[in-house]
């Protein structure tokens, strides 16, 4: 049964794991829907472990939106190399693949590894919560690990946790997690000139007050004001502290798994895997509502904008060349 109109069968349980977070939710059908009291127990889970696993879910894209739904507004997918959207049907689902069809990709990422990072934080409100549903898996690789922001800064020494607040940090939005350039932007040679919003190394957890690193990705970060060579310094030591193994988790995917995190007070990788071995995800992501930076000045778009824009202009200069006779593909 499609939708999540039906009451659930099986009472919610969680199972946290033995480790810095996550949690399994067993007693759950995504595709026999869920009540209001059972997604109240599990998004109690996910402000608790900030990352929650779902096995087993047999699930079709209309269940997996309105699973997401749950969790508020669905945000598209950041703008990607291709310049097109990825899901055949909805453009609120991306999908991140390796597989390749008649000479066109088919997902996002590719089969390479996917850095330590967080999703779009180079937005003014980056996304609250992502959402991934594994539909095809290769049989070695291409794991997806975690690691807790709170965890991390809780174990910074207090002349270092003086040092970093109120310090931001200018989070890329020229590329993606697996390196690749987004159409319209040019390498970076200097990261001082670096494009995308401006974040506190530190951010505050509005509902409860707690303190965790915002990293966003290591890549072409930089400190605002700060010199290069200090910035680069202080950005190596955060990111090696904040990827140490006691912070961190791993998941093993499964068919059928259903992964849920706190994009905002975590950072997730991916291991490389074999790309001529099949990997396919769906992905949503929930529209965030915290203003992290500091609001977009008067007369200038948000970033996000900026990179709809970019891409646009892509779009319809290869279009025009292409009624010239030119060819832009070379």
């Amino acid at each position: 049964m499609s939708g999540l109109a039906a009451a659930v069968k099986s009472q919610v349980e969680i199972v946290p794991f033995d480790g810095p977070l996550g949690a399994e939710v067993r007693g759950v059908d995504l595709a026999q829907g869920i009540t209001a009291d059972d997604f109240a127990i599990i998004e109690q889970a996910w402000n608790d472990h900030l990352v929650l696993i779902l096995r087993n879910q047999k699930i079709s894209d209309e269940d997996l939106m309105a699973f997401s739904e749950f969790w508020g507004e669905l945000d598209p997918p950041a703008p990607n190399p291709y310049g097109k959207q990825m899901h055949p049907k909805y453009a609120v689902i991306n999908v991140i693949s390796n597989i390749v069809q008649d000479g066109q990709p088919q997902g996002i990422l590719g089969a390479g590894e996917a850095v330590w990072h967080a999703d779009l934080t180079y937005i003014d409100t980056p996304p609250k919560a992502a959402i991934l549903h594994s539909l095809e898996i290769p049989d070695d690789g291409g794991n997806t690990y975690f690691a807790n922001m709170y965890a991390a800064y809780e174990a910074l020494s207090d002349d270092m946790k003086k040092r970093i607040e109120g310090v931001k940090a200018v989070h890329d939005c020229s590329h993606n997690s697996a390196g690749q350039l987004r159409r319209g932007y040019e390498e970076i040679t200097d990261v001082r000139k670096t494009p995308g919003a401006h974040h506190p190394l530190v951010r505050t957890n509005p509902r409860d007050g707690r303190k965790c690193l915002f990293l966003g990705r290591r890549p072409y970060s930089y400190l605002a004001g700060f010199e290069v060579e200090e910035s680069e310094k202080l950005l190596d030591q955060l990111w090696a502290h904040a990827s140490r193994p006691e912070f961190a988790w791993g998941h093993e995917w499964a068919l059928d798994d259903v992964l849920i995190w706190n994009n905002l007070s975590v950072l997730h990788r991916r291991d490389p895997f074999d790309p001529d071995s099949r990997r396919r995800m769906h992905r949503t992501q929930i529209k965030g509502n915290e203003v992290i930076s500091c609001p977009a000045r008067a007369g200038r778009p948000a970033v996000r904008r900026q990179i709809q824009n970019r891409e646009r202009r892509v779009i319809i200069d290869r279009a025009a060349f292409r009624i010239l006779g030119i060819n832009t593909d070379v």
